[in-house]
């Protein structure tokens, strides 16, 4: 009973370590290098891939040349955006305006107040020949100083750069172009000033009469209702117009020159009591509104003159009659076709040479 009991002791452990050691077999197979072998697989596949995908944005982005800002297409949609909304807004003031003109008083005001008054008996009718000369060299200077300032403004890395003789500062060959433009456009306006007042013309852009203001503001209506005021631009300006003429020759004239004087290399750095009274920053906050300015008034006055009789107005500024031909308008095509030329040659390449007159050239 004792060696039966025995027995079993002993058989009891071995019978787990025989019949269960099989399942380990598998549990050592199970630790399978099978997945292995993708993984040695795919890694040569991936950097194809990820040297092949780049190729196509790169390309797209060389092919989007960036004018300024934005992209050719892009600033074409801006513009059409714009043109729609100015289109839309231009609809929405014509039509204020009639009804303004149909109120209580209005039509009384406009009657009494027909959009300009009565020159002086002295003032002469037409347009001198140092006139057109004038406006001429006003239209050429006037677009390349707007063109050579906005370079000035947004250009990161200028082309060439220039020295004055006398030594000074290094400036950029764009800014030299630009200061020297003002000074020939500065001169330019003196002679017209002085020219309009030693011949009497004066009275034809600077008012005389209180009377401007309600004229003004009754032209300035009729415009705006698009039912044109009388245009009689040979003998006597409306009073929208002269006052629009006087606040472009004698106040934005000026600020754009003294605004730009303080802005330029020719000011004394050293007037710390000047300096202090009359602050750059200042310069430079107005200096930029009075640009926009001319450019606005430059879009709204070529609008105006082909709006109202292009031939008749084209006449009395280039051909200097006031009859109805193609004379001015031949002119006008060719001073147009003088700035466009001015306006290409405005490069480092044509302006070195005569940069280098005034200063050594350089390229950093």
């Amino acid at each position: 009973m004792t060696a039966e009991r025995a027995a079993p002791a002993v058989a009891a452990p071995e019978a787990p370590a025989v019949v269960r050691e099989a399942p380990a077999a598998p549990a050592a197979v199970v630790v399978r290098e099978a997945p292995a072998a993708p993984a040695a697989v795919v890694p040569p596949a991936a950097p194809v891939a990820k040297t092949a995908v780049p190729d196509k944005p790169a390309k797209a982005a060389a092919e989007a040349k960036l004018y300024g800002s934005r992209t050719l297409g892009q600033w074409i949609k801006l513009v059409l955006l714009l043109a729609v909304g100015a289109v839309a807004a231009a609809g929405i003031l014509v039509l204020a305006a009639r009804g303004v003109t149909t109120l209580p008083g209005v039509p009384e005001f406009l009657k009494r107040y027909p959009g300009e008054y009565s020159l002086p008996d002295t003032a002469e009718a037409g347009f001198p020949w140092w006139a057109q000369w004038a406006h001429f060299f006003n239209i050429f200077l006037m677009v390349l100083i707007i063109r050579s300032g906005y370079q000035v403004r947004t250009q990161q890395k200028p082309p060439a750069f220039w020295t004055p003789k006398r030594g000074g500062k290094k400036i950029s060959i764009n800014l030299w172009l630009h200061q020297s433009l003002d000074i020939l456009w500065l001169a330019n306006g003196l002679i017209f000033a002085v020219l309009l007042f030693a011949s009497g013309r004066w009275v034809r852009i600077v008012p005389t009469s209180w009377e401007l203001f309600p004229n003004a503001l009754s032209a300035l209506l009729q415009y705006m209702t698009l039912d044109w005021p009388l245009e009689t631009g040979w003998v006597n300006y409306n009073s929208l117009q002269q006052l629009m003429y006087f606040l472009v020759v004698f106040i934005a004239a000026p600020v754009a020159a003294i605004t730009g004087a303080r802005m330029s290399e020719f000011w004394p750095k050293n007037a710390k009591t000047l300096n202090k009274a009359y602050p750059v920053e200042a310069a430079r906050a107005v200096h930029f509104p009075t640009m926009l300015f001319f450019v606005l008034f430059i879009l709204v006055h070529v609008f105006l003159v082909f709006a109202t009789g292009a031939l008749r107005n084209l006449n009395h500024m280039f051909g200097g009659t006031d009859v109805v031909n193609w004379v001015g308008f031949w002119l006008f095509a060719a001073a147009i076709a003088v700035t466009v030329a001015g306006w290409y040659a405005a490069r480092p390449l044509v302006l070195a040479p005569v940069a280098k007159l005034f200063g050594p050239v350089s390229s950093r």
